[in-house]
This record gives structure tokens, C-alpha cells and sequence, in this order.
């Protein structure tokens, strides 16, 4: 057994995790959450989807906020589970996700509570998965780096047909929240690409005319 004694006054470093572990473990606490989340509101009859948005209505407006982390039951959960589970990753690798999903969410809440059907509740985590999947998709473009293209050029081979969803053939599942989702995602990218290409600028410095 080796021992180490660290200089006076100083603690030895702890090793940081790595991105990917880091990335990993976050997806699965969101997964086993959405799984509580939905356990909770199975033995409540679903009661808590009453939570969803109500479109138009101000006591609806809050609806923004918790309808992402219902689902209207276990096989709406599945559905969005795999995809999910796999977007959420990826965007949690570009040390982006919070700033990514915080605007998908917002917009995509608003569009359901500005265009859904009246009298409709809208549930589920289908907009914030359609607004990850064009983000990343599109980042490379904005961003103007070649291997983000070509991961967004495999990630929409992979998964690009789940973007008809955004047009509404189905009147029991939300294309609002799934365009506006979309929509969300393109913004952010463009959001973030031009707020880093600004932070690049301020930390050139000019050159000085003799």
C-alpha cells in the first residue's frame, strides 16, 4: 500500500468523471424520474395529467411547465422512452442542456398553449425530443464544424422520419409541441453558435497601427 500525504493546507484532487459517465448518469436519473413521475400518476387514475396545458386558458399557462414530465400512459411513456433516452445523451455531451432545454421547452409549451385544440390537456416529453433532435441535427451547420454535420447527417438518417410528426395527421397526438419543438431547436442552435462566435471576438485583440 502506497500512502500520500498532501502539502500543509491542501487536499489532494479528486478525479473528475468523465463527460460520457457524467452524460450517462444524468439520463438515467431523468429516466427513472419520468418513471416515478409516471408510477405516481397511475396510482392516482392518471390524475396528474391534469396538469398538462389547456390551451388558451390562464390557469392552463403552468401546464407549460410540468406537461414534459407526464405522459398520458405507460405505453405513451415507451414511446418516447428510447429516442429520448438517446437524444437526451447526446445533448447532454455538447455541455449544452440546460440553455437547449430550457428554450425547447418554453417554446414548444407556448405553441401547444397558443394552437392546440380547445378544450384539449396536452401531456408528455415529445416537444423537448423533437426540439433535441433538430438542435442536433443542425448545430454543425451553425456552428460550421464538420464532424457536428456529419453526426447530424447520421442522427437524421437514424431518426429523421419521426419529423413528419410535425405535421398533423394524427388528432390524438400534439403536432403543435412537435413543431414548435422543432422549431425550438433550430433556434438554439442558432442561438448558441452566434453567442460563441461573439465570445470568440471579445477574446481576439486587436492589432495596434504603428
Amino acid at each position: 500500500m502506497t500512502s500520500y500525504t498532501s502539502p500543509v493546507g491542501q487536499e489532494p484532487q479528486r478525479r473528475s468523471r468523465p463527460l460520457w459517465l457524467r452524460s450517462l448518469i444524468t439520463t438515467v436519473c431523468i429516466i427513472a424520474a419520468l418513471f416515478v413521475i409516471e408510477l405516481i400518476d397511475a396510482a392516482t387514475r392518471y390524475d396528474l395529467d391534469s396538469n398538462g396545458i389547456e390551451p388558451r386558458q390562464v390557469d392552463g399557462l403552468d401546464g407549460i411547465l410540468w406537461a414534459p414530465m407526464l405522459h398520458a400512459d405507460w405505453e405513451h411513456l415507451f414511446a418516447n422512452l428510447m429516442p429520448g433516452a438517446v437524444l437526451c445523451f447526446l445533448v447532454l455531451m455538447t455541455q449544452r442542456f440546460l440553455v437547449v432545454t430550457g428554450v425547447i421547452w418554453v417554446i414548444s409549451g407556448l405553441g401547444v398553449w397558443l394552437f392546440a385544440a380547445p378544450y384539449s390537456i396536452t401531456v408528455g416529453a415529445s416537444g423537448i425530443i423533437f426540439g433535441w433532435l433538430t438542435f442536433l441535427i443542425v448545430r454543425g451547420l451553425f456552428n460550421r464544424d464538420l464532424w457536428q454535420i456529419l453526426g447530424g447527417v447520421v442522427l437524421f438518417l437514424i431518426y429523421g422520419s419521426i419529423l413528419w410528426g410535425v405535421l398533423p395527421t394524427n388528432p390524438l397526438v400534439s403536432w403543435q409541441a412537435h413543431l414548435f419543438g422543432a422549431i425550438a431547436g433550430v433556434l438554439a442552435a442558432w442561438f448558441l453558435a452566434a453567442r460563441d462566435r461573439k465570445k470568440r471576438q471579445r477574446t481576439v485583440t486587436p492589432g495596434v497601427a504603428s
